[in-house]
């Protein structure tokens, strides 16, 4: 009986840079300034920044082009009553590095630039936070509910939304066949 001997499979990874983290900050701090509402390191690899919604694009901009973060994995959104949050998780494989960018949203405007012009990944994050939250991305190519029905006429995720209009709703549905 014959061992067939097979390679190891070549993992592509890149290489964690130490402190690489304050590196992109201090990079987006000489850039933005001020426009920079907070920027701090959460740990190894990760850091976090707080934006205004108009400086969305220019710092994602600068994100891809000149440092090269090449995917974005999650789009978030959260309601504090007062504001919204959208938070956006950007990673570079090359050095190991993660920006957790969270942009402000006024209450009462509840609208922000799309991402999808960047990164394709925005399309179906920026659907989803539109559906249950009523974020509105301006630029979005196909901004429509995505885990909602389309006649649903509520983002049941806002803290003031009352959850006995959404039970009532989806035993309606139910009643005439699903749909």
């Amino acid at each position: 009986m014959s061992a067939v001997v097979r390679a190891a499979p070549v993992v592509v990874s890149g290489r964690p840079v130490p402190l690489i983290e304050k590196e992109v900050l201090g990079g987006l701090k000489a850039a933005f300034g001020a426009k920079l509402l907070d920027g701090k390191v959460l740990r190894p690899g990760h850091l976090a920044v707080t934006i205004d919604r108009d400086d969305l694009i220019p710092v994602c901009t600068y994100l891809q082009k000149t440092i090269g973060f090449e995917h974005l994995s999650c789009i978030t959104a959260v309601d504090w009553k007062d504001r919204f949050d959208c938070t956006y998780h950007i990673e570079n494989y090359y050095n190991g590095c993660m920006v957790q960018v969270t942009a402000h949203i006024p209450y009462d405007d509840p609208k922000i630039k799309s991402l999808t012009g960047l990164w394709n990944a925005a399309n179906y994050h920026e659907r989803e936070a539109w559906d249950l939250m009523g974020i509105e991305f301006e630029g979005h190519p196909n901004l429509e509910r995505i885990l909602l029905p389309q006649d649903f006429k509520f983002h049941p995720l806002r803290k003031d939304f009352a959850q006995e209009v959404d039970r009532q709703y989806i035993t309606r549905r139910k009643l005439r066949g699903g749909k």
